[in-house]
């Protein structure tokens, strides 16, 4: 027997703030779930696969109007084309409680209830699934105790969307244990919710595939389902990726770099693994110089050059259809600063303040409450979704101290100051 298990598909995403980015490819990113779903099946078809699971969050949230639901639609009768029966159950983001609307189903396709747990089978292939849907979206109680016991010479699959102990950015939802799952006496758990792969356990098998298409900059590496192979007991999964958007974070040490006209080799350098492994995808990068370079000062005096500089680089790759999504600034002064700090004008001030701030968390917490709290509670909800540094994070907060402290040295150095 084989099997498709994918989840959390989140089609129509809304990938809120996309107008602030000039010159990201808007239309493909917007696009990309519903890609990625035409991926599936097409894996689907060409594999013939004996069944497709997905476990939950099949949709982000209610449908703007039937046109999300008449595609997710269209995508199920292709598989009951080819003789694919699918096997659904809601989860937080899709609950019966958020979608306000429906469309019939085709018949290759059974959604689980969101009453109790219920049990469909594959008898040909003595097959059973047990499923429970959310009812609502705040899902808090354990579901697992409630599923039916596995059939007796069967190969027991449990669908559950399920945060288990829980997961960093993931809420808790249908909160369940290992010893849990395993006490059930099911041959392989399908999970979903959590989005990025993880195989939890392999007696018996508990599965998170992940997302199939990572949707920011926080969603990053390959995205897809799991292609699920069954023999004689014997149980072998491997990720399929589905995505046609893959985020990335590239970290480019500068070190050595001291003429900008080097940094575009670095760049392309950096990208060689990429145009090796997935040369068919548009990436989506999020690139962080780091290091002490006197790249720093040119950036001073014209802020905004290696950004340039970088997003020029991009243009002058054919290997890889590239979208710079943002170029973060991480260097230092090549300065000492401990003997910098003993110094007595300007620069050793500001050295000696920074360390003294850093040395104090509460202090540096109540100073940049006191200075930033008016400005953040501005930011839009698209903006302060994203990764905007926490105040109650002291590692945040010191590392925007250093990155105010290279700002102002690098200021000084523009308006004559010696560094060294």
């Amino acid at each position: 027997m084989r099997f498709i298990h994918a989840a959390d598909l989140h089609i129509d995403s809304p990938l809120r703030g996309l107008d602030r980015y000039e010159g990201a490819p808007v239309e493909k990113l917007r696009t990309a779930t519903r890609a990625a779903l035409e991926n599936l099946v097409d894996l689907a078809i060409k594999e013939t696969v004996d069944c497709v699971l997905l476990a939950g969050d099949i949709y982000d949230s209610d449908w703007q109007d039937f046109h999300t639901g008449l595609y997710f639609r269209e995508q199920m009768v292709r598989l009951g084309r080819a003789d694919i029966p699918v096997f659904i159950i809601h989860g937080n983001h899709d609950a019966q409680g958020v979608i306000s609307r429906q469309v019939p189903q085709p018949d290759n396709v059974t959604v689980f209830s969101s009453r109790t747990a219920e049990t469909a089978t594959l008898d040909s292939l003595a097959v059973a699934i047990h499923g429970r849907s959310f009812p609502n979206r705040a899902v808090t109680e354990d579901l697992v105790p409630g599923y039916p016991e596995p059939l007796p010479g069967y190969f027991n699959i449990g669908l559950l969307h399920t945060s288990l102990t829980g997961h960093q950015g993931h809420d808790t939802y249908a909160p369940t244990d290992l010893a849990t799952l395993s006490a059930k006496g099911y041959d392989y758990w399908a999970l979903g919710h959590v989005h990025t792969r993880q195989q939890v356990s392999t007696q018996p098998y508990i599965v998170f595939p992940g997302n199939i298409q990572g949707r920011h900059a926080n969603e990053t590496g390959a995205k897809g389902c799991e292609l699920v192979t069954v023999t004689a007991g014997r149980i072998d999964s491997e990720l399929v990726p589905l995505d046609v958007v893959r985020w990335q974070h590239l970290v480019l040490p500068v070190d050595e770099i001291e003429h900008l006209n080097a940094l575009p080799r670095v760049f392309q350098e950096a990208l060689t693994p990429y145009t090796q492994a997935a040369p068919d995808r548009l990436y989506a990068l999020r690139v962080t110089l780091t290091g002490r370079s006197p790249l720093y000062a040119l950036e001073a005096r014209q802020p905004g050059t290696l950004a340039a500089a970088i997003q020029a680089a991009a243009q002058d790759i054919d290997a890889l259809e590239i979208w710079i999504e943002q170029v973060r600034l991480e260097l230092s002064t090549p300065l000492d600063r401990q003997q910098a700090a003993q110094r007595d004008d300007a620069i050793g001030e500001l050295i000696r303040l920074v360390d003294a701030l850093a040395a104090e968390p509460h202090e540096l917490q109540h100073w940049a409450g006191k200075e930033l709290n008016a400005l953040l509670n501005k930011l839009p909800p698209e903006v302060s979704a994203a990764d905007v540094p926490r105040l109650d994070v002291i590692d945040d907060l010191r590392a925007l101290l250093r990155d105010a402290e290279a700002t102002v040295l690098a200021r000084l150095a523009v308006d004559g100051d010696p560094l060294s």
